[in-house]
């Protein structure tokens, strides 16, 4: 019983130093947002599953912006990335912050293995940019809503409108079989959606003849 009592005393205080933790990174991270000009809409779905999508993607300070929303949110996510960039000391870092390296040129599975770990976990959040890159290009990778369906979690579609300066997560999809529905819905939504380079937005759209349901 004493041993029980002390790893319970130890557990809260790990979770009391956690809480710390995070209260101080949102409190930085609103403070250098509020000062760069940024707003947060701080209203997130009431789930704990759900694969949430991001875009529109078009710079490297896209992942800053990310990170800063993540913790001024509290949000816990887990985000994927190609894996070139997880190399030496960045690695570690990068995965305590929630990334996933990723081989696109070894990603066969990658799809079924998502949908996996949403089974297997009460609470998982994977963040996805469907763009695949910063450069325009005139499809979307359809993966994350491939995984959303198998695995039977909604479509959060978080933004970056640079145009109003403004970050959010404000509406879910669940996705219906229809495809060409459903991405008509996504589209919609990001219509006025305005990245830090507009002219590298992509088509929000699917390849029909090549749908593999790329990631």
């Amino acid at each position: 019983h004493t041993k029980n009592k002390k790893f319970t005393a130890s557990d809260q205080a790990a979770q009391v130093k956690a809480h710390k933790r995070h209260n101080v990174k949102q409190k930085i991270s609103d403070a250098i947002l509020r000062l760069a000009g940024w707003r947060v809409d701080k209203q997130l779905p009431p789930l704990d599953r759900y694969v949430l999508i991001a875009y529109p993607h078009t710079s490297n300070w896209d992942f800053v912006l990310g990170m800063l929303a993540k913790w001024s949110l509290q949000l816990p996510l887990n985000w994927v990335a190609k894996h070139s960039i997880f190399r030496g000391p960045l690695r570690s870092l990068l995965i305590a912050m929630g990334g996933v390296p990723l081989n696109r040129e070894k990603s066969s599975g990658f799809i079924e293995k998502n949908i996996e770990l949403f089974r297997q976990r009460d609470k998982f959040i994977l963040g996805l940019m469907p763009e695949g890159t910063r450069s325009r290009t005139h499809r979307w990778k359809t993966g994350f809503y491939h995984i959303a369906k198998g695995a039977d979690v909604p479509i959060a579609l978080a933004y970056m409108d640079y145009k109003h300066k403004v970050i959010g997560v404000a509406k879910l999809i669940y996705p219906s079989g229809d495809i060409h529905h459903d991405f008509a819905q996504i589209k919609a939504f990001y219509a006025d959606k305005q990245g830090y380079r507009p002219e590298c937005q992509s088509d929000i759209r699917i390849d029909d003849d090549n749908d593999k349901a790329t990631f």
